[in-house]
């Protein structure tokens, strides 16, 4: 569904189409205004255009930022899944060796008690 939504972005109004909710785009507006105003108040003679650019280029930055650290984590996770992967394998080599020994003890232990009533008779 498409939502039609009005927004003003440095006085200008503008009339946007969108899959978002209103409130969503209306927030996103209202945030890079005051980002631009931002920009603008640091430095008077800043046009509302080179404000605008100044705020892509912080925002493109941080994008690439957050996405390195995206990157960042999905590997760590990957390592941690293979990682948990490996840990699994082992503990299921270790559980098989667990029940050959304990097979092993059981087929000693009757073998012991076998030897000891053979003695005893």
């Amino acid at each position: 569904m498409t939502n039609k939504v009005k927004v003003v972005i440095c006085g200008k109004d503008f009339m946007l189409q969108t899959a978002e909710s209103a409130s969503y785009v209306t927030g996103l507006a209202r945030t890079l205004d005051n980002r631009i105003s931002e920009v603008s108040g640091t430095n008077s003679s800043t046009s509302p255009f080179a404000a605008s650019i100044m705020v892509a280029l912080s925002t493109l930055d941080d994008l690439n930022k957050a996405n390195q650290r995206l990157d960042a984590l999905r590997e760590q996770a990957k390592e941690y899944v293979d990682e948990a992967g490996k840990t699994r394998l082992a503990y299921d080599n270790a559980m098989l060796d667990v029940k050959r020994l304990q097979a092993k003890v059981d087929a000693l232990e009757k073998e012991l008690q076998n030897t000891k009533q053979s003695t005893k008779a």
